[in-house]
């Protein structure tokens, strides 16, 4: 097989104590809730020359198993509002993308596109939208619903949902504003677009009230891996955070997605596939497991069953410990791509209930690498070349240090490899991520009929 000519991009996935369960009682973590501990992760990304930094959202406290959160620093509880913090962290940075994740389930489509196109404008062409659909029983609560919306019906509402933000992005074209001030015409009215639409789930006349960024309009991105979250990605996204643990399970969803996007007119180029990855470094072996050792040891069992839930949607506080998952578990209104990620490695590997949340204490479901720096890079280079991903959202044990770890240790193996760049290719987040600039839809379809 012939090696790849581009590189791997490179995400920083910050959670605010780090990714694993119990890492906020480990005494090198970070309390990481002040804006002065972002300002570092952030800057300490962009010296590395990553190309994004990214924050999950919710929008519920998950508190209804109130002893086993108030053991987690993680509860659904988040020290600032992503787009808020990301506009701050764009006044102290200048290349890094900013991807903030917000939801379909419980937002507006025009106050999210104007607050992302105003992010956008902020950065200087650096924002990301991280589409999602919530998947948390305790947040509709929070939005006069008396229970949580059918997992078939928020990605009915988030197919109009996307459809409508993507339009609102276009309502203006590049060069729509004159600011003539000798003729008295600050726009071009040929130029503007009202959106008029007109659907199941919205209604919205538009347009929106923020002109075009200068990456034309933020970057859309996805983490559904359910068949119609796949298919909403192979529409809409550009970037997909994926969550598979295997080499072969890597490689066909690569391949199942990318497969998709020609019926949608567009290229394999057009999506990046950005896989979660946990991984613990050391400069040896022992010394990489001693580390995550540290941390499994701080896991307290109900922390680790309230984590099982979280994840799969099933309940297993009533079955022993030490016993199997069980075979057929009730069918859930959570994450289906997640819960049946979860059981199937528990399956797999033959797992106990306490096995279970032990390995996915760290990773969530994602993939989890512990090693060496050339051990990770090793396992990194074989997914990116045989097609897994085109590259990987860091998800560090703990902050900071493990962040910069990868970046003190994996990085420069990386680059002696000559997969992962040395100096950033532009200034907006599409020209480092390697996607084209979306022009206008209705200054295409005006040259399209011009043409004929």
């Amino acid at each position: 097989m012939a090696r790849r000519k581009d590189k791997i991009k490179l995400g920083a996935f910050l959670l605010f104590t780090g990714h694993h369960v119990a890492a906020w009682r480990h005494p090198k973590a970070s309390v990481g809730t002040e804006f002065e501990n972002y300002v570092e992760l952030a800057k300490l990304a962009e010296a590395a020359k990553f190309d994004t930094i990214f924050f999950a959202d919710g929008v519920a406290a998950r508190i209804k198993d109130v002893e086993a959160a108030s053991r987690k620093a993680h509860s659904g509880v988040y020290p600032f509002e992503p787009i808020t913090l990301l506009s701050a962290l764009s006044s102290v940075t200048h290349n890094i993308g900013l991807i903030a994740t917000a939801s379909t389930s419980y937002s507006d489509p025009y106050n999210l596109a104007r607050q992302f196109g105003s992010l956008d404008r902020l950065s200087g062409g650096r924002a990301g939208w991280n589409l999602v659909t919530s998947s948390d029983p305790d947040a509709a609560f929070n939005f006069g619903h008396e229970a949580q919306i059918l997992h078939s019906d928020r990605y009915e509402r988030a197919e109009e949902f996307a459809d409508v933000v993507l339009g609102l992005w276009d309502s203006w074209e590049d060069d729509a504003f004159l600011r003539d001030r000798e003729s008295g015409r600050y726009f071009d009215p040929a130029k503007l677009h009202r959106l008029d639409h007109n659907g199941k789930h919205f209604k919205v006349r538009g347009p929106l009230n923020i002109p075009r960024s200068p990456q034309g309009r933020p970057v859309v991105v996805q983490a559904g891996a359910s068949e119609p979250g796949k298919e909403l990605a192979a529409r809409t996204a550009e970037a997909i955070f994926a969550a598979q643990i295997t080499l072969e399970e890597a490689t066909g969803f690569y391949a199942d997605v990318k497969g998709r996007l020609a019926k949608y007119g567009r290229s394999h180029d057009d999506l990046k596939i950005l896989p979660g990855i946990f991984p613990v470094v050391g400069r040896t072996q022992s010394e990489a497991q001693e580390k995550f050792e540290s941390l499994q040891e701080l896991i307290q069992p109900e922390v680790g069953l309230n984590l099982i839930s979280q994840l799969s949607g099933v309940d297993l506080r009533d079955y022993p410990l030490d016993g199997p998952v069980p075979e057929n578990p009730p069918a859930t209104n959570a994450g289906k791509s997640r819960q049946a990620l979860v059981l199937d490695l528990a399956r797999r590997e033959k797992l106990t209930i306490r096995q279970l949340y032990l390995r996915i204490a760290g990773a969530r479901g994602h993939w989890q690498v512990v090693g060496t720096p050339t051990d990770i890079a090793d396992t990194l280079e074989e997914r990116f070349e045989n097609y897994g991903a085109d590259g990987f959202n860091i998800m560090a044990p703990i902050m900071p240090g493990g962040l910069a770890d990868f970046i003190e240790l994996v990085v420069p193996e990386l680059r002696r490899r000559g997969l992962f760049r040395h100096e950033y290719e532009g200034t907006t987040l599409r020209e480092n991520l390697g996607l084209k600039r979306p022009e206008n839809s209705h200054a295409v379809n005006r040259g399209a009929v011009a043409a004929e």
